[in-house]
């Protein structure tokens, strides 16, 4: 083997490392809370409480979104109060009226959640209620949305569920991760 195979896997391991540590770090981060009803393989039904969120209209430009809330719980707040980050970044709504929302932390109920300093953005809540969800890899692009979207729409058809809202994706990795080691979900309402 010549120096540059024996580089290449040495840079191989060591990115494979960096993102191994990194995820491990980041399975620390609170996620949105829920009760597993019940297990199909990559598709869950899921009971949630109910969910506070400061959310942000997006338009096709999500980064700009993604600054806002995250300026939001970096303290830009009128109460100037810094909130953890959690998982997942949700996402909802159609490629030119999009929203972005970030999860609050479960001590912070709706009305303790400080009123954003930032007009654009808004507290609101995501009610209580049983979802569907299906756990998709790869980056945030149309073609993994529509495709999981598909996959989770076939199997509420076998299991006689009906959908009782639109879409709505987590995504739980920052854009520097691989696609294929991002975890992502998409998620529809549907009765008890």
């Amino acid at each position: 083997m010549n120096i540059k195979g024996i580089w290449s896997i040495l840079l191989g391991t060591a990115t494979v490392l960096l993102i191994m540590s990194y995820q491990s770090k980041a399975s620390g981060t609170e996620s949105a809370p829920y009760q597993v009803v019940r297990t199909d393989g990559k598709f869950e039904l899921r009971d949630y409480p109910v969910l506070a969120v400061v959310e942000a209209t997006s338009g096709k430009d999500g980064n700009s979104s993604f600054m806002r809330l995250f300026r939001f719980i970096g303290g830009s707040n009128q109460a100037q109060q810094k909130i953890t980050m959690t998982t997942p970044v949700f996402m909802s709504g159609s490629e030119t009226n999009a929203t972005m929302a970030f999860v609050m932390p479960v001590k912070l109920k709706t009305n303790q959640v400080p009123k954003p300093s930032d007009s654009g953005l808004v507290v609101k809540e995501i009610a209580a209620g049983r979802f569907a969800a299906f756990r998709f890899r790869g980056g945030r692009n149309t073609q993994n949305e529509q495709e999981s979207l598909l996959k989770l729409n076939n199997w509420l058809k076998t299991q006689n569920l009906s959908p009782q809202s639109p879409p709505i994706y987590g995504y739980f990795n920052p854009p520097w991760i691989p696609s294929f080691f991002r975890h992502n979900e998409v998620m529809i309402r549907v009765q008890p």
